[in-house]
């Protein structure tokens, strides 16, 4: 019979943190989130840190191009989704490195000919109020205008009237030139009392947008993530099928770090990718591994020459691949099995390979959770995906604004590589859903506040980096009844009061 484990495997929500002695040095501000992403021998320090233990995941629904900016400014990374073409990827990762910091591509665009209605639903969907008008309706086409909220009235004009008629032309446009430094765009921006500030080329042609609610968050970006050349870091999904022409292009493109993507690490297929980058890369080229949920799988992708291993099966919010397939294994049960198998390797070797918990967040807590479980740094999908830097639409379901997130195995994405075992080049059946999930707003405000609830959380423990509290954190399993004694209860929340008075 199957060996069978004889306690079951666990999730964050049935754990809890003790709290520790807390000096009076012990706050918030004094934390620091600064953690590993590449492997290091002992007494070395990683070539690749992260400020903040987040990323984002290797999801077509999650990390584009402006995922991966907004959340290098907070410090961390986002890895370019790898279930499309191997040009696309190679484009979006060059177009990272590429970005001048404050100079915007814009992404809420119109032609000319379109109409007010036209314009409504572009904000309503972006979430942007600022419309480039250009003539062709593409980012870098010719600019013929701009429209904004001041520009047209709901109440008093026709759906039909058209963009050309109401909005701002080039003829009353304050514009810069495409050598416009950032100072200087800033300069003309609150000279003139400015929103926002075009910047065209020699032929009139659309290249960014400056706005003026970026200058203060530019400043307050103290934890961005850069690298030697003080462009933005950025990572990229890879798999085991077509590695020998994507990660050439990735490379190519400035890829800081790369990904395998894959539901299952445990495989002849990742040492043969892993085999053939070390082969032509060395160690100049940094990937990880994964997903395993076990000690053996750890020490497999270890010994194939790994970056960093993440951990996780069937944990996501729109996975169902544990339904599909009766695989996997309780998030919070993995991550301890790893973590300790990566704490043994190091002793025995003196290498430490950073472990990525990927999964099974739900709670904001559970970010710490999974730091004092051993995880150097989470990746994330669900919480990533309600962001208005998101590839996704947002759309309004039933008076609520969600926005679209659906899983690599669903039949949207139709990602069979992430699946693959060697077979037919398909996805022979589903192992992810197609969903909403509700709007949250910035990236910047949302990660703000759940890393101000680690930070807290940390202090409560007594620690203040992360290799402190994965050493003295004491944690507890709870109960059913110790999780609703938890929340609110025993009591009738206002809010539901005023119903019932009703």
């Amino acid at each position: 019979m199957a060996f069978i484990y004889s306690e079951p495997s666990h999730t964050f929500s049935e754990y809890l943190l003790i709290p520790g002695y807390s000096s009076a040095d012990c706050i918030p501000s004094k934390v620091s989130l600064r953690t590993p992403v590449v492997k290091f021998r002992r007494g070395e320090e990683s070539t690749l840190m992260m400020n903040i233990p987040l990323t984002s995941a290797i999801m077509q629904s999650v990390s584009g191009e402006r995922m991966a900016i907004a959340l290098a400014k907070e410090g961390g990374i986002s890895f370019i989704y790898g279930s499309q073409s191997v040009e696309s990827e190679a484009a979006m990762v060059a177009r990272v490195k590429a970005y001048k910091a404050g100079f915007v591509v814009s992404d809420s665009n119109i032609r000319p000919s379109g109409t007010m209605q036209d314009v409504l639903e572009l904000k309503n969907q972006t979430g942007h109020s600022t419309i480039a008008v250009t003539e062709d309706g593409s980012p870098t086409g010719k600019l013929m205008g701009i429209v904004t909220s001041r520009d047209y009235r709901v109440t008093r004009m026709d759906p039909a009237t058209r963009v050309s008629e109401f909005m701002t032309p080039m003829s009353k446009l304050i514009y810069a030139k495409k050598d416009t430094t950032l100072k200087e765009a800033n300069d003309i921006i609150w000279e003139h009392k400015l929103n926002s500030l075009p910047i065209v080329d020699d032929d009139g042609s659309l290249l960014y947008m400056v706005f003026r609610k970026d200058y203060d968050t530019h400043k307050e970006n103290t934890l961005e993530l850069l690298d030697k050349q003080k462009r933005y870091v950025v990572g990229a999904g890879i798999n085991t099928r077509d590695y020998a022409e994507r990660v050439p292009a990735l490379v190519e493109a400035g890829a800081d770090v790369l990904c395998i993507d894959s539901s299952e690490g445990f495989t002849e297929w990742q040492k043969i990718t892993l085999s053939w980058i070390r082969e032509r890369y060395g160690d100049s080229v940094k990937v990880g591994a994964g997903n395993v949920v076990d000690r053996d799988g750890f020490l497999f992708l270890a010994e194939c020459g790994a970056d960093f291993v993440k951990v996780g099966i069937g944990g996501g919010s729109i996975c169902i691949t544990r339904e599909q397939k009766g695989i996997g294994r309780g998030q919070a049960t993995a991550l301890i099995e790893v973590c300790k198998a990566r704490d043994e390797y190091f002793e025995k070797t003196g290498v430490y390979i950073p472990v990525c918990s990927d999964g099974g967040i739900v709670q904001d807590y559970h970010m710490t959770l999974a730091l004092a479980m051993g995880a150097d740094f989470l990746m994330l999908g669900r919480y990533f995906s309600r962001f208005d830097e998101s590839p996704t639409n947002r759309v309004n379901i039933g008076g609520s604004y969600m926005k679209e997130y659906w899983g690599e195995g669903s039949n949207r994405a139709r990602n069979w590589q992430r699946y693959d075992m060697g077979g037919a080049s398909k996805l022979s059946f589903e192992e992810g859903v197609d969903s909403y999930v509700p709007y949250a707003g910035s990236l910047k405000d949302n990660v703000t506040l759940s890393l101000n609830k680690v930070r807290s959380t940390m202090c409560n423990c007594g620690v203040l980096n992360i290799p402190d509290l994965q050493k003295h954190a004491k944690m507890t399993l709870v109960s059913s009844t110790s999780i609703v004694e938890g929340g609110a209860h025993d009591v009738l929340l206002k809010d539901n009061a005023l119903g019932y008075a009703k």
